[in-house]
């Protein structure tokens, strides 16, 4: 939760002190990843390829300057194990997959970072409305994908049992692309069928994690039955995807729960992640504040800039639209700049994240035409 500041002198303090703990961290991660003992075939393998020598020449979070954007394709196809730094050689892996709706996907592979991630949201939540041993239900994507695995984790971190429906991401895109609603409807109705036995079955279910149109549906079929989203029982809801708007938080709030948490019993929270960032937290959201969604990322483990979207080595002004930049800094997984497919504005560091946020997150405007949003 959010310590009390005085002045902006204390955010600014807190500011300094979080850089310091970026540069150092920076500064472990690029020997981490760059030392033959610890380090991956890829990245060793780039190390020969670099006019400069990362081990001697990255000492704080600016030197990644130095490195060319890291490039989304080189994570399509294998051989995966290239990626393995000798450092985690021993422990078993997992790989997640994102995309993957058309060619092969992008993979990445993981030992613990997806559960490091979540227990460190887990302590964001607000127990009032995501109480300690609570079970879940984990309404969104299934199969190869990250956030089955993180949420069932968070769930069982807090003390919980989570209960998980079967859901094919790229099913749905597919429909949408060839333009077959009547079935993307029925597979639609076919996800909520799932949500909704759960939920009827006495499970003591009070947390949940789903995308704002999946909510937005499962809201819907609790109409269509005479019910409304505070029969479930639910008092916690962690929610992400780029459709999150004010306009949609503020009709969930007012229409589907009933008013605010205090009135209502019902807190949602959303977050903006990514198989490749991890989870980034947003700022408290209230209809005080116009319902705004500003997202911080977890420092020093990834860190977003939002960047001209003609020169990505520029940081816009605080409050101009540009296009996200992730780096993505732990012993797992090194990325020293990329460029995300969304865009939003820069925001200012505050108490809690004492870094820079970013706010209005959609799709680049560069892409966004070629972009098929399914159930995010």
């Amino acid at each position: 939760m959010s310590a009390t500041i005085d002045s902006p002198s204390d955010i600014a303090s807190l500011s300094k002190a979080a850089r310091e703990k970026l540069d150092a961290h920076t500064y472990e991660m690029v020997q981490w990843h760059f030392h033959d003992s610890t380090g991956s075939p890829f990245w060793l393998q780039k190390k020969r390829e670099y006019s400069f020598d990362p081990l001697k020449e990255v000492k704080c979070f600016d030197d990644l300057k130095k490195f060319p954007l890291f490039e989304d394709d080189w994570l399509r196809g294998g051989p995966v194990r290239r990626w393995m730094p000798q450092g985690l050689a021993d422990k078993p892996a997992y790989i997640f997959e994102t995309g993957g709706t058309t060619g092969i996907p992008k993979s990445r592979l993981v030992f613990e970072d997806h559960w490091i991630d979540y227990e460190v949201f887990s302590h964001t939540l607000p127990e009032k409305y995501f109480p300690m041993g609570s079970n879940w239900l984990m309404l969104g994507p299934s199969g190869p994908r990250r956030l089955r695995l993180a949420v069932e984790h968070l769930c069982q971190y807090r003390g919980g049992i989570c209960f998980c429906v079967d859901l094919d991401p790229r099913w749905v895109v597919k429909l949408i692309k060839k333009g077959w609603m009547e079935h993307l409807e029925a597979y639609k109705t076919h996800c909520i069928d799932q949500a909704l036995t759960i939920l009827s079955a006495n499970h003591d279910v009070k947390c949940m994690f789903t995308t704002p149109k999946l909510l937005e549906a499962l809201c819907s079929a609790l109409e269509k039955q005479g019910k409304s989203f505070k029969d479930t029982g639910i008092t916690g809801i962690f929610s992400g995807g780029t459709e999150f708007t004010p306009q949609f938080t503020r009709f969930c709030v007012e229409e589907y729960f009933g008013g605010p948490p205090e009135e209502s019993g019902i807190f949602m929270t959303p977050t903006y992640g990514n198989t490749l960032m991890g989870l980034a937290c947003s700022k408290p959201v209230s209809a005080a504040d116009g319902y705004k969604i500003s997202y911080y990322a977890p420092q020093p483990r990834a860190v977003v800039e939002v960047v001209d979207f003609d020169d990505h080595t520029r940081i816009v002004n605080y409050g101009e639209s540009g296009r996200v930049k992730l780096y993505t800094l732990t012993r797992e997984l090194f990325i020293p700049g990329f460029l995300e497919r969304d865009e939003g504005e820069r925001e200012q560091p505050f108490d809690t994240y004492p870094w820079d946020g970013v706010s209005g997150v959609k799709p680049f405007r560069g892409i966004a035409a070629q972009t098929t949003v399914g159930v995010y």
